[in-house]
């Protein structure tokens, strides 16, 4: 099979031909191939403005269009376009079906490109196809608009919030995830973690579809609880079990921080050093040699004990079935951390207290949805910004954000065909 044959039935264009595969050399050796195409005898230009076939004007000089390599050679369209005489837009360039306005990249290559962005850093797509960086991010920009413009937002029933820090000095994004059990994908992203970050989703969404949603994921962060509450407030507000256990974790390292620095200080022997993760992880994690020194541990009365039983016993929470029982239990357990002299679980108990109604509607919501899609997604976000090592703007953070986690349509036709 010809080069030729192959072109026409894996990438047609209409009212085109691919008239002539023309071999180019580097000292001797193939390096590329130039495929001319010329329209058919038949066929009309088709306006850029109003996409109305019209009458042809003249022909410009020709141009390069950067096609999907074969074999590790370079693929290039070459064509000079026509120019039409449009009696309602005036004389414009043709409109070609491969290609939109200036790109010198065909729509395959984009596609193409931005398939493999998913898996690779753009730079390494970019080395790795001999092209430039910035074309690799015009492909992805390409794939995400084509996207975010296809896509359908129906059915949208379960929702996370969470804030991603994507560049130093306190600079935030705010993301929202669909957590649906039957989907999951990223649906929205704003910059900094304010209320109208929050509200511009909603508006996004429309009133008729932020109705519909039935279950909300988030941290409790003021911003998010209040725009809940306004904007969808039949749906049911749950406090992610995550951050519950992130504030846990945290009391238990302070109060196993300041246990060190007091020991330090009246000069004792430091009993407690290398147990950060001793003491934050779970039994069952545990290796054998780490059980036994924490058996040894828990034979003296430091206060890093009392805190790291404190959080073993509020692990039993979760595993309560009914709400009454988990509402009685969660009293009690911050009853006992108040009375506990460890003032960072005393913080955190105030904390629970302050939000016990989100806490105990996980009850309501269990199995509802995917709990920890939200920070499952965030740690997959982290991934895409720490792969490219940054981002240099906002923008380039929310294309590279929606294509790797958007679950975003793509055309009818396949662009691994041409893999």
């Amino acid at each position: 099979m010809q080069i030729k044959s192959a072109l026409r039935q894996l990438y047609p264009q209409p009212g085109f031909v691919f008239h002539e595969v023309l071999p180019v050399k580097r000292r001797g050796k193939l390096v590329a191939l130039d495929v001319a195409v010329r329209p058919r005898k038949s066929a009309r230009p088709i306006c850029s403005c109003c996409m109305q076939k019209r009458r042809a004007y003249d022909t410009l000089g020709v141009r390069r269009f950067a096609m999907v390599p074969l074999w590790a050679l370079t693929v290039t369209f070459v064509y000079a376009m026509r120019r039409v005489d449009c009696w309602r837009c005036g004389v414009k360039v043709e409109a070609v079906p491969w290609a939109t306005g200036k790109s010198p990249t065909t729509h395959a290559l984009a596609w193409f490109l931005a398939s493999w962005a998913k898996v690779l850093s753009w730079k390494e797509v970019a080395h790795r196809f001999s092209t430039s960086w910035d074309t690799v991010f015009r492909a992805v920009e390409h794939a995400v608009r084509w996207g975010l413009d296809h896509r359908n937002l129906d059915g949208v029933r379960s929702i996370g919030v969470d804030e991603l820090a994507w560049k130093k000095g306190h600079k935030y994004l705010t993301l929202v995830y669909q957590i649906d059990n039957g989907c999951r994908r990223l649906l929205f992203i704003a910059r900094n973690r304010t209320r109208e970050s929050f509200n511009a989703f909603f508006d996004m969404l429309g009133e008729q579809r932020s109705q519909a949603i039935a279950f909300v994921a988030s941290d409790m962060w003021k911003a998010f609880l209040s725009v809940v509450c306004k904007r969808c407030s039949t749906a049911l507000h749950v406090l992610d079990r995550f951050h519950v256990a992130q504030l846990l974790s945290k009391a238990v390292d302070t109060v196993r921080r300041e246990e060190v620095r007091a020991l330090r200080s009246s000069g004792r022997h430091v009993v407690l050093t290398k147990t950060r993760w001793l003491l934050l992880k779970r039994p069952k994690n545990l290796t054998r040699k780490e059980r036994g020194r924490l058996r040894e541990l828990v034979t003296i009365n430091l206060r890093a004990v009392r805190a790291y039983l404190l959080k073993e016993q509020l692990q039993h929470l979760w595993t309560y079935r009914s709400l009454g029982g988990a509402r009685r239990f969660l009293d009690g357990w911050t009853r006992l951390a108040m009375r506990s002299r460890l003032e960072p679980f005393k913080k955190f108990a105030r904390t629970l207290r302050e939000h016990r109604r989100e806490l105990l509607n996980w009850f309501f919501a269990r199995d509802q949805f995917a709990h920890g899609a939200t920070e499952g997604f965030n740690n997959k976000a982290r991934v895409t910004t720490r792969k490219a090592y940054g981002f240099r703007t906002y923008s380039h953070a929310e294309i590279a954000l929606y294509h790797a986690l958007g679950a975003l349509p793509e055309p009818p036709w396949l662009t691994h065909r041409f893999v």
